[in-house]
């Protein structure tokens, strides 16, 4: 094993995002859950993802997704399990996954990049694999069964490696005492996103967002007269993102410094094709990721 930097490791997870966001915004993801009986949105998107852990209450999925409102997971989970089994969801995921892909890539799936950076992407995601203790939400995904093709294999183990990264950082969140809705609060103060579609997204109202800054306020975190992050709070926010890259280091240690900048020149080109697919990401997603794999 090598050592990777940190940043390295940032870098080359933010240069596959694209490939296994897509499933979030890909009309065949809605298509595909249809076929099943189930028609809600919110319900779609908490099934499919939980799915990994099994017929879960809605009390695993409110721990491990951190961020999301309480009321809109238990709306939809467990009743989800009563439409269709976890295993039916997740294999419906995959489909809408497949027919993605397809989209977006044509008969280069069947091509030498896409087999390279599956096979990279791969190796790093079972190195992870290794470690999975206090990470639940990637250990769930973790149990999965890989599938056979190779542009699959590049999407499951891009989703390993979100999932791994994603309960780092849900851990180093709770160590700075932010809940869920501060966190998002925190995080749209960056300037990174607008706080109305973080709040919306997951279910907020704007009276809980207000109260969320109340609290941060108070703490020292947020500016008294604006929405945006103290110096203090700007500060606890960077070291989070620093903090974050540094425990998401080990899964690249396999493939080290060199395989991370070539999984990365491997994986920009399809990431764009991804992006430019029509499959469904909004325009402000879609330059954020242009900046980062364009």
């Amino acid at each position: 094993m090598t050592t990777v930097s940190p940043r390295s490791a940032h870098l080359t997870f933010r240069a596959l995002e694209p490939i296994h966001g897509v499933i979030y915004f890909t009309p065949h993801g809605p298509d595909a859950y249809r076929e099943l009986g189930i028609t809600d949105p919110r319900m779609m998107y908490f099934a499919s993802r939980s799915a990994a852990f099994g017929p879960v209450p809605a009390e695993v999925t409110i721990a491990t997704f951190f961020n999301f409102n309480p009321d809109a997971v238990r709306a939809v989970i467990p009743a989800a399990w009563e439409i269709a089994s976890p295993a039916e969801i997740f294999r419906a995921r995959m489909r809408a996954v497949d027919r993605s892909l397809r989209q977006a890539w044509g008969d280069d799936i069947y091509g030498p990049e896409v087999s390279e950076a599956a096979a990279l992407a791969r190796q790093a995601a079972e190195h992870a694999c290794e470690r999975p203790q206090g990470r639940p939400l990637f250990a769930a995904h973790a149990a999965l069964p890989w599938p056979d093709e190779p542009h699959l294999v590049l999407w499951h183990a891009q989703t390993l490696l979100r999932e791994y990264r994603g309960d780092g950082h849900v851990a180093l969140l709770l160590t700075e005492g932010l809940d869920g809705i501060e966190a998002l609060i925190t995080h749209s103060a960056t300037g990174e996103i607008s706080p109305e579609v973080l709040r919306a997204s997951r279910s907020w109202s704007e009276l809980d967002w207000a109260e969320g800054v109340r609290r941060l306020r108070e703490r020292g975190w947020m500016a008294d007269d604006s929405v945006a992050l103290s110096e203090h709070g700007s500060e606890r926010r960077g070291a989070i993102e620093s903090r974050t890259d540094e425990l998401s280091v080990f899964p690249y240690e396999a493939i080290g410094e060199t395989g991370c900048v070539r999984l990365r020149a491997l994986a920009a080109p399809l990431a764009i094709r991804v992006i430019e697919g029509d499959l469904g990401f909004p325009q402000m997603l879609s330059a954020r990721y242009r900046q980062v794999v364009g």
